[in-house]
C-alpha cells in the first residue's frame, strides 16, 4: 500500500489535439514502465479502434507512473465536448490538472470548457505550453491569453499565479523558460511532486469511496473506478452502497477483486488506502455516482450531476428491402440489449423507448451519437436512424434552445464566405483576431445551425480551416434556419443500377453509388442540383433494338460517385428521410419508399400550407 504523502492524483485537460495523449506516451515511457527492449506502440492510450483511426481521445483512461518514490496517478481526459460528460466525472477523482495549451493555437473553446469545471473545483494548475517547436509557435502571446482565460474565469489569486511549463511532448522534453532547451520530463514531473497537494482524507476513519467512472470486462462484468475518499478498502469487504441524489437507494455489496492501476494495465491488490486511484469488481450494478461505505457509517458523497444531452436521434430496426442481408443482430431486442449495455459505462447517454421498434437516443453532440453508431456497426448491428433533432428546454415560460460558443481559425481569404455562412444560420459574431497570418473568429450560434456545415467550411476554407464549440447557454429560439438548398435523386424502381441509368441520372446531379451496385425504390442514390427531390431510374438499360448499337454503350462516360462518410450521411439527411446502417454499407433512403404515397404526402402538405 502507497503510503499517502507519496500519492499525487492528477488530470490531463485540454482542447482537442494539443498533445494530451502524446505527453502522456512520454510520462509513461521517461517514467520507467517500459523495459529496455519492449516496442513502444504511439499513443498508447488511445487502445479503441476508433481512438486510433480518428485520433481522438473518447473514453477517460487511467495510468500511474513512478518518480522519485511517488506515486503519479494520470487521468487522460477527452478533449471533444461531446464527451465532456467523462471531464466533469473524472476530476472529481484528482487534486490537480495539468492544463495543456497548444503554443500556435493558444486557449480554445473546450480550454474554457474543462479550466472552468477544474477552477470550480478549487483545483491547483500547472500551465503546460506544448508544441513549442512548432514553426509558427507564439509563446508570449499564447502565455498571456491563458492568463486573460483564468482572469476571465474568476480563478483565485493562487490560480492565477499557477507555474507554467513549456514543452514538446512529441520530443518529450519540458523547460521552466520558453528559451531553454529541455533535455527531459524531469522539469514536469518536479512540479507535480511539489506544487501538487498529495490526497486529503483521513486513513483511520471508516471507508468510503466515489464510483467516478465504469470499465465493463465480458469475463467481470462491470468494474468502478473511483477514488478512496477515507479509510482503507480490502478484498472481500462487505460495503453498503448509497447514492446523494436519490436517498431512497440502498444496497449491500462484496468487493471481489481490487486493482491499482501501474504503467498500462492493472495490478491486483489486497488494500488500498486513501487518496488512491482504484478499480474493483463483483457489483453487478454499480453506476456512477454512487458511494461505497463501511456499512458502520453510511454517508454517501455529493457527485457533479452530468450536464443534459442536447440533441436526439431515432434509432429503429432496419425495415428497407435489404433488411437482415449484412448484418448479425437485426430484431429489436438486439437493439434494446445494446443500448442498455452502453448506459451501463456512458452517463451522458439516455434512451427513452417508442413504441416496439424504436428508441430515442440523447446524447452531448452530433459526434457522441455517431461513435455510438459506428461502434454498432462495427461489432454486426443493423438499423436505421432519424435526423438529429435539437433538445428545447422551457425556462422562464420560454421555449430555449442550446447555443454553442463556435471558435473558427481561417485563412483570410475564405474569412468573408464562413461569416456570411453564420449569418444565414443564425450565428452572432463576437469577436475577430487575426493570429499570425489567420483570423480567429468566435460566434454563438444554435446548435441545430452547425448541422451539416463542417463540410461546407472544410470546402470554403479549402481544407485549411479548424472549427470547434462547445455548448454555451440556453437561448429562445431563433427562428428557421435553411439546412439543405438541394434536393435528393431518389431510386425509381429495385434492381441493379447500370451504366445507361446512371449516365442520364448524372446529369441531374451528383451520384452516390456506380454501375452493379443493388438499389431499392426510395433509395436516395445522389444530391439533386435543384432544390426538389427528383425521381430517377438508375436500372434503365438501353433497349437494343438495332445489332449495330450494342457497342455504342462504350462512349457513356461516368464521373466517380461521391463516397460519403458516417458524419456526412447524418449531415446530410432531410426530415423525410433515414440512414440505414449496416456493417458493409450506409444507406440513406425516404421514410416512405412508395413513391405514389409520397406525392400523396407531399400534395397534403402543400395544401395544409
Amino acid at each position: 500500500m502507497t503510503d499517502q504523502k507519496n500519492i499525487r492524483n492528477i488530470a490531463i485537460i485540454a482542447h482537442v489535439d494539443h498533445g494530451k495523449t502524446t505527453l502522456v506516451d512520454e510520462m509513461l515511457k521517461q517514467g520507467g514502465i517500459y523495459r529496455e527492449n519492449q516496442a513502444v506502440v504511439d499513443r498508447v492510450m488511445d487502445s479503441g479502434d476508433l481512438e486510433r483511426e480518428r485520433g481522438i481521445t473518447i473514453l477517460a483512461k487511467n495510468t500511474a507512473v513512478h518518480y522519485k518514490g511517488t506515486k503519479i496517478n494520470i487521468v487522460d481526459t477527452p478533449g471533444h465536448a461531446d464527451f465532456g460528460g467523462e471531464v466533469e466525472r473524472i476530476l472529481k477523482m484528482v487534486n490537480g490538472v495539468l492544463l495543456l495549451v497548444d503554443a500556435a493555437e493558444g486557449p480554445m473553446p473546450q480550454t474554457r470548457f474543462v479550466l472552468q469545471k477544474a477552477l470550480e473545483l478549487g483545483h491547483k494548475v500547472i500551465v503546460v505550453v506544448n508544441k513549442i517547436d512548432r514553426l509558427d509557435a507564439r509563446v508570449e502571446e499564447v502565455m498571456d491569453e491563458v492568463l486573460e482565460l483564468l482572469l476571465d474565469l474568476n480563478a483565485t489569486d493562487e490560480q492565477f499565479e499557477s507555474p507554467t511549463l513549456f514543452c514538446s511532448a512529441r520530443q518529450g522534453i519540458a523547460s521552466y523558460s520558453p528559451n531553454e532547451t529541455g533535455v527531459n520530463l524531469d522539469p514536469l514531473f518536479d512540479t507535480i511532486v511539489n506544487y501538487i497537494p498529495a490526497p486529503e482524507g483521513d486513513p483511520t476513519a471508516p471507508m468510503q469511496m466515489l464510483v467516478s467512472s465504469i470499465d465493463y470486462n465480458d469475463y467481470v462484468g462491470r468494474i468502478g473506478i473511483g477514488r478512496v475518499e477515507r479509510g482503507t478498502v480490502r478484498v472481500n469487504q462487505e460495503v453498503a452502497i448509497c447514492d446523494y441524489h436519490d436517498p431512497s437507494h440502498s444496497a449491500k455489496g462484496k468487493i471481489v477483486a481490487l486493482y491499482e492501476f501501474d504503467g498500462l494495465g492493472k495490478n491486483p491488490i489486497q488494500e488500498a488506502g486513501a487518496g488512491e486511484i482504484v478499480a474493483f469488481s463483483g457489483m453487478a450494478d454499480i453506476t456512477i455516482g454512487r458511494t461505497i461505505c463501511a456499512p458502520e457509517q453510511v454517508e454517501p458523497l455529493p457527485f457533479v450531476k452530468i450536464s443534459d444531452p442536447t440533441i436526439e436521434m431515432t434509432f429503429s430496426v432496419n425495415d428497407s428491402p435489404f433488411a437482415g442481408k449484412e448484418g448479425k443482430y437485426v430484431t429489436s431486442r438486439n437493439l434494446r440489449d445494446r443500448l442498455q449495455r452502453e448506459l451501463l459505462k456512458d452517463v451522458s447517454l439516455h434512451v427513452t423507448e417508442q413504441g416496439t421498434d424504436a428508441f430515442n437516443v440523447a446524447g452531448r453532440g452530433e459526434m457522441h451519437i455517431s461513435i455510438l453508431i459506428e461502434t454498432m456497426r462495427r461489432e454486426g448491428y443493423e438499423f436505421q436512424v432519424s435526423t438529429p433533432r435539437v433538445l428545447t428546454k422551457v425556462i422562464d415560460g420560454k421555449v430555449c434552445e442550446p447555443i454553442e460558443r463556435m471558435v473558427a481559425d481561417v485563412p483570410e481569404a475564405s474569412m468573408g464566405s464562413v461569416i456570411e455562412k453564420m449569418g444565414r444560420r443564425k450565428g452572432d459574431l463576437l469577436s475577430m483576431n487575426p493570429v499570425g497570418s489567420r483570423y480567429r473568429l468566435e460566434f454563438l450560434v444554435p446548435s441545430r445551425g452547425l448541422f451539416g456545415y463542417r463540410s461546407e467550411f472544410l470546402t470554403d476554407t479549402r481544407g485549411e480551416g479548424i472549427m470547434s464549440s462547445v455548448l454555451d447557454s440556453y437561448a429562445p429560439v431563433k427562428g428557421e434556419i435553411e439546412r439543405r438548398k438541394t434536393g435528393s435523386l431518389v431510386a425509381f424502381e429495385s434492381g441493379e443500377a447500370c451504366t445507361y441509368g446512371l449516365f442520364n441520372a448524372q446529369e441531374r446531379g451528383v451520384l452516390f453509388i456506380g454501375p452493379g451496385t443493388q438499389v431499392y425504390a426510395g433509395m436516395v442514390v445522389g444530391i439533386c442540383s435543384r432544390n426538389e427531390d427528383m425521381t430517377v431510374n438508375v436500372c434503365k438499360k438501353k433497349q437494343l433494338t438495332n445489332m449495330r448499337a450494342a457497342g455504342a454503350d462504350d462512349a457513356l462516360r461516368l464521373t466517380s460517385p461521391r463516397q460519403m462518410s458516417l458524419e456526412q450521411c447524418l449531415e446530410f439527411l432531410a426530415d423525410d428521410e433515414l440512414l440505414e446502417v449496416t456493417p458493409q454499407s450506409l444507406r440513406i433512403r425516404k421514410r416512405e419508399l412508395d413513391h405514389a404515397a409520397r406525392m400523396r404526402q407531399m400534395m397534403k402538405q402543400r395544401n395544409n400550407q
